[in-house]
């Protein structure tokens, strides 16, 4: 692999259907993993109970999909356009999801206890959740970096990675990049070591352990693109969408703090690599865009049905026969309810934002 990284992936593929189709398959498993950690308090007997581990794989495919679309042009197109691309593409929904978690906090018929909050704290903290300015107040909300809308906390993380890219990362030599990664690979070790998993980030007591997973994240996907560690395979999407699920899957155990790393500095790269260099078969395309373009809508607007689920749960206690038919029906309504946001609302807003700013 002697070529320039962006000629050589240019030219093997313009887009990737598999990553984008990976990309709602973690989507899926975060929406599965919250419904079940209301279930199972005890992780060790929650089958999914790594689903919090998408996260980092959304980082790492995230820096490799920012370096493959802006590497070659933020230079050109300045931090104005490059910010103003960011926040059309991921702001609106971020609004959609704070809109929502605190209408669900307000209305919520299976509790909420709005006594014990003021007009203003609850007013502050949807303001707060709008801007994405981390404000864990809320204690019905877990303390949640973003009350009304848990999920937003990795967004405030890819934020600050937009951010740090568009002033110095997308100028970094490959060299210095990999040490940068050497140096987040020691964070996420040190941060698994000490708290002996990598849960934290979403709370105002685990804030920092965020910047380590996205760190370490996202400039490996970086790496990977401008290394162009791309490995031809004939998995498809069926494979490695098993190989990603593997993860999520994996027992809890007192290794958590060895095994998780391992996850997150190898496994997932390296299932980028193989993504970006799969084959799809033309049958499987429509199902990987479909995935890949509902897996945001899905992930930032299916937190607000959570919090009724779970106080459902623990005012009602169902048995396993009910959940059975509260669970499944509401994962298929949250991803049609995530492709109506999509369609009426986010696509439409972006594109007239598009039109509206970016010429």
């Amino acid at each position: 692999m002697t070529t320039s990284p962006n000629s050589a992936i240019q030219t093997a593929k313009q887009h990737f259907e598999i990553l984008d189709g990976l990309r709602g398959i973690a989507a899926l498993a975060v929406v599965i993993f919250h419904f079940m950690e209301w279930i199972f308090t005890d992780p060790s007997q929650n089958f999914i109970g790594h689903g919090f581990l998408a996260v980092d794989f959304f980082f790492c495919l995230s820096g490799f999909v920012i370096g493959y679309a802006y590497d070659d042009r933020i230079a050109k197109m300045g931090l104005r356009k490059f910010f103003t691309a960011r926040i059309i593409r991921l702001h609106p929904l971020v609004i959609a999801g704070s809109i929502l978690g605190v209408l669900a906090f307000l209305f919520d018929p299976f509790g909420g206890h709005l006594e014990l909050y003021s007009t203003g704290k609850i007013i502050l903290a949807f303001i707060c959740s709008i801007f994405m300015i981390p404000l864990p107040v809320i204690a019905n909300r877990g303390f949640n970096l973003f009350s009304f809308n848990a999920p937003a906390w990795s967004l405030f993380w890819e934020y600050i990675a937009n951010i740090i890219y568009a002033l110095v990362l997308y100028r970094v030599r490959r060299n210095y990049l990999l040490f940068l990664t050497i140096l987040a690979a020691a964070a996420i070790c040190f941060v698994a070591y000490n708290s002996g998993n990598l849960l934290g980030g979403w709370s105002g007591s685990t804030f920092w352990d965020g910047f380590a997973r996205i760190s370490y994240s996202f400039l490996a996907g970086l790496l990977i693109y401008r290394s162009n560690w791309i490995i031809k395979n004939n998995l498809g999407f069926i494979g490695l969408s098993g190989l990603l699920l593997l993860a999520f899957i994996m027992p809890f155990s007192e290794w958590n703090w060895l095994t998780e790393p391992l996850i997150v500095l190898l496994y997932f790269p390296l299932l980028i690599s193989l993504g970006a260099g799969a084959v799809l078969k033309p049958a499987l395309k429509k199902v990987c865009v479909f995935s890949g373009n509902i897996c945001y809508p899905l992930y930032m607007t299916h937190y607000a049905v959570l919090w009724m689920f779970g106080n459902y749960y623990i005012n009602y206690k169902p048995n396993t026969n009910q959940l059975i038919l509260i669970i499944v029906p509401s994962i298929i309504f949250l991803v049609g309810f995530a492709y109506l946001v999509m369609v009426v609302y986010d696509i439409p807003l972006r594109k007239y934002l598009s039109r509206k700013w970016i010429k």
